[in-house]
């Protein structure tokens, strides 16, 4: 989502960090393309603003002239200033009550149905009890939907579909007990925050429910609308926290930031890619490096520890030591990065990663072809690609939808690595280095000294 505006930042700190010195025509030539990228990305104007007056006021002082890396010194209040516009640090959900009752609102089409079950799944997974509450009576299947999906991670629905939803709620928190639930979350109906009729039922709704948390689920790719949307519920509910969706999408992100700016709540969670255990926690600390392009190295272990069996890649490891590493076990590990998400995403984390991703296309179904490769072949292949001669080739090509030129790509590059672990495990170092003198280049044999002729 971020893509734009980080390439724009790139290309501003990477003019920052040439310059030993910087005047205040510098810094405000930097400050106009800061300006510009964040409204190409739907940052709304009121908050481009205050954030631009924030880092002017340190840019231009001592901070900076005393700095012996001035450009950095930019960089770095640059970041510390995003950090402040997103919120300062992370802030869990609530855990107050016997339930905590939370209660999401927003807009029809901003993915509150999906973002109740993944925040179900997510509390569960930490120990809570979950209810769901299918409040939302307006949308044709919304019931249907929440069911199927609390069948799907196992968290019971409450839902009454003659009631009307604060007399359904006020039934729900009584029933919360009797099934030992210690969390109720609350799906209303998706509702314009200029419909009068719809916004005075969902104040009942909040009154009837008396949340702990009452969280506004915004469509990341809204943009500046966004802004409005928030503040319309913001007017009629005593708002906790936001919760954005879809931020693995492909538009401009500025909800991200103008949101949090215009309502002063928190945003708590954060919905990426379409499975059900895509919610997490928002880091604004983290999620500034990735927009200034700096990566997010906390993120990436997080991921990995979550998706890797340690026993498993320790013995991994210890094969690729060996140079026993095959090709089942490469498609265990490929799989295992495949569960940490979209490809480009678990890239995009890397610091420095944005230039790559501008020079390199990654894209999931191109990995899936190798995916596909792999799962055609037999288990003695995979074993041993050496017994794999052209007529196999072909068979393994047909059945994975490529051509017998892109299997052979594959088991070459899969040789080649392999060749390599053997040497690094033999401790001989990479392949090319060996041998090499330090005022010879690579490649020329040694001078040989002539014998003196004997007289």
């Amino acid at each position: 989502m971020f893509d734009t505006i980080s390439h724009r930042f790139e290309d501003v700190f990477t003019r920052l960090r040439s310059k030993g010195r910087l005047s205040a025509a510098d810094v405000e030539t930097s400050l106009r393309e800061v300006r510009q990228a964040l409204l190409e990305a739907d940052v709304n104007v009121g908050v481009v603003r205050e954030f631009l007056d924030r880092v002017r006021e340190r840019a231009i002082g001592d901070e900076v002239h005393r700095s012996l890396t001035p450009g950095q010194q930019v960089i770095k209040i640059v970041h510390e200033e995003l950090v402040k516009t997103l919120g300062d640090a992370n802030v869990p959900i609530r855990q107050a009550g016997a339930p905590t009752v939370i209660l999401l609102a927003g807009l029809q089409g901003s993915g509150k149905t999906t973002t109740a079950a993944k925040l179900a799944l997510h509390l569960l997974e930490g120990g809570r009890r979950p209810l769901l509450v299918a409040a939302d009576l307006q949308r044709p299947a919304a019931v249907e939907q929440l069911q199927t999906l609390g069948d799907r991670i196992g968290v019971p629905v409450f839902t009454e579909r003659t009631s009307r939803p604060p007399r359904l709620v006020r039934a729900a928190l009584k029933e919360a007990p009797r099934l030992n639930r210690d969390v109720v979350i609350i799906d209303t109906a998706g509702r314009l925050q200029i419909d009068q009729e719809l916004m005075d039922e969902l104040s009942e709704i909040s009154r009837e429910a008396s949340p702990h948390e009452t969280l506004l689920v915004v469509d990341a790719m809204t943009g500046q609308v966004a802004v409005n949307v928030a503040q319309g519920f913001k007017d009629r509910l005593n708002l906790t926290g936001l919760i954005l969706t879809k931020l693995d999408g492909d538009a401009r992100g500025g909800a991200a930031i103008s949101a949090r700016a215009v309502t002063g709540v928190p945003i708590k969670m954060v919905g990426v890619g379409e499975s059900l255990q895509g919610l997490e926690p928002f880091h604004p600390e983290r999620m500034a490096s990735r927009i200034l392009g700096m990566g997010d190295v906390l993120t990436l272990i997080e991921k990995a520890e979550e998706t890797f069996d340690q026993a498993s890649a320790e013995k991994a490891a210890a094969k690729m030591q060996k140079g026993q590493f095959t090709l089942e076990d490469f498609l265990e590990q490929f799989q295992s990065i495949k569960r940490m998400g979209p490809l480009r995403d678990v890239i995009a984390m890397l610091p420095g990663a944005g230039s790559l991703l501008r020079q390199v296309n990654v894209e999931d179904r191109d990995l899936g072809r190798v995916e596909a490769i792999i799962y055609s072949m037999t288990s003695e292949e995979r074993r041993s690609p050496k017994v794999i001669g052209n007529s196999r080739k072909r068979r393994i090509a047909a059945g994975s939808g490529t051509s017998p030129q892109e299997v052979n790509q594959l088991l070459r590059q899969f040789a080649d690595a392999q060749k390599m672990m053997k040497l690094m495990s033999a401790g001989r170092g990479l392949p090319g280095l060996k041998g090499l003198n330090p005022g010879r280049p690579p490649g020329r044999p040694a001078a040989r000294k002539k014998k003196k002729s004997q007289r």
